[in-house]
């Protein structure tokens, strides 16, 4: 592994609108991957809380492979939801996916997202370890 800033792209718009990368690896084997929402070729992919949350991971997961990362790689997770009554599909989502993994994971209530359609923002963090 090189001593450099991996940068990947996911091709969205808001990638190149805002100036950032969808995730980076950093030298000693951390990938961040940036805030992933249900929004696939520009339209909200999936309806409530708990699809919602699956199909954010799942563009998450996206980035990690790019990295040649999975899942299970995955170290911390952080979801960003609009409202307390959907924390418990957000949850569960976040169970079935991350269960026999176990990250660190914090969820937060937020006042909004870029868009007013979406309930549910997610970020992970996963850790490259001796694996390339």
């Amino acid at each position: 592994m090189t001593d450099s800033v991996r940068r990947f792209s996911s091709g969205g718009p808001w990638e190149e609108a805002f100036g950032h990368s969808r995730a980076v690896e950093l030298p000693g084997g951390l990938v961040l991957v940036s805030g992933c929402t249900s929004v696939a070729g520009g339209r909200i992919a999936a309806g409530g809380p708990y699809e919602q949350a699956v199909a954010s991971f799942e563009a998450a997961f996206e980035a990690l492979e790019q990295a040649g990362l999975g899942r299970e790689d995955v170290v911390r997770t952080r979801m960003y939801v609009t409202h307390a009554r959907d924390v418990d599909e957000v949850g569960r989502a976040h169970k079935e996916l991350f269960d026999d993994v176990r990250p660190a994971a914090s969820m937060i209530i937020v006042s909004g997202l870029v868009d007013p359609s979406l309930v549910v923002e997610v970020e992970v963090e996963a850790y490259r370890g001796g694996k390339r």
